[in-house]
């Protein structure tokens, strides 16, 4: 789809001149996590609290009127802790557990005891390779490989083969170095579609950013809904529009905030 990216419409245009949509005061923004709002670290942990961000998701969920959700492969629990004090609407796990914009919480059910079968597994493919990080998110399991990115194929065959075992209940996820094991039937698609079905999204637009893999569940839907699926980044994507890099990301929800209320940007981020 990256042939759709430039010299389309009359929107906005990044500093490398590739247009993106005009995007109306009646959208719903759904927001990847890293690589999309934050810089992706060598570990989830590794993450700052950043108050620039903070103020932007706060800004931006005031102008659409509360329609803005993260859709994230964080637990929902570690999203606060990097938004405090900001509460908002969030999809974790990639769809596994949900919090609306009541405040209400949501969880895929599943047979929890396939999962610890899973994370017994897991652990002991991580224990034949030390660089090899093991992050346990509580509804998933994810395995990191950045520090040693060749082990990449070699990791991936074990997990399969540890999935073939298992049977049909879960699902291979990969994303940038790393693989994560997950319960089949949710993800981010699905995660945007229950919160369209829901105010204060009802009705709206719905606008998809994302940078990765996993994110291409959820530019399917959006598509499918006739929105706007930006993807953040190079490579393939059924994203039909494309922003470069996270600060690009954030100077353009910086500008839609800022439009979006006039009155002098209420609660817009700031260098």
């Amino acid at each position: 789809m990256a042939g759709r990216m430039k010299g389309r419409g009359s929107g906005p245009q990044d500093a490398d001149g590739v247009q993106i949509p005009e995007v109306p005061p009646s959208a719903a923004f759904f927001l990847d996590m890293d690589g999309t709002l934050l810089h992706i670290a060598e570990t989830p942990e590794g993450v700052p609290h950043d108050l620039r961000l903070v103020r932007l998701v706060e800004g931006l969920s005031r102008a659409a009127g509360g329609a803005v959700a993260l859709i994230s492969g964080r637990p929902i629990s570690d999203v606060d802790r990097l938004l405090a004090p900001a509460r908002l609407p969030i999809a974790g796990q990639h769809g596994l557990e949900r919090r609306d914009a009541a405040g209400s919480l949501h969880r895929h059910v599943f047979p929890e005891e396939g999962l610890e079968a899973m994370r017994r597994g897991i652990r002991g493919i991580a224990a034949r390779y030390p660089a090899v990080r093991v992050e346990d998110k509580g509804l998933s399991v994810a395995l990191h490989f950045r520090q040693a990115p060749a082990l990449g194929p070699q990791i991936e065959r074990e997990l399969g083969r540890l999935l073939a075992e298992a049977g049909d209940g879960f699902r291979l996820q990969p994303g940038k170095m790393v693989f994560e094991i997950k319960p089949a039937g949710r993800d981010k698609g699905t995660a945007i579609a229950e919160f369209m079905g829901e105010r204060p999204f009802r009705g709206r637009i719905p606008v998809f950013l994302g940078d990765d893999t996993t994110d291409e569940y959820g530019f399917a839907m959006v598509n499918a809904m006739g929105g706007q699926s930006i993807k953040v980044g190079a490579g393939s994507t059924a994203a039909q529009w494309r922003l470069p890099d996270v600060e690009s990301v954030r100077a353009w929800l910086e500008r839609w905030t800022a439009a979006a209320m006039p009155s002098g940007g209420d609660g817009v981020a700031g260098n």
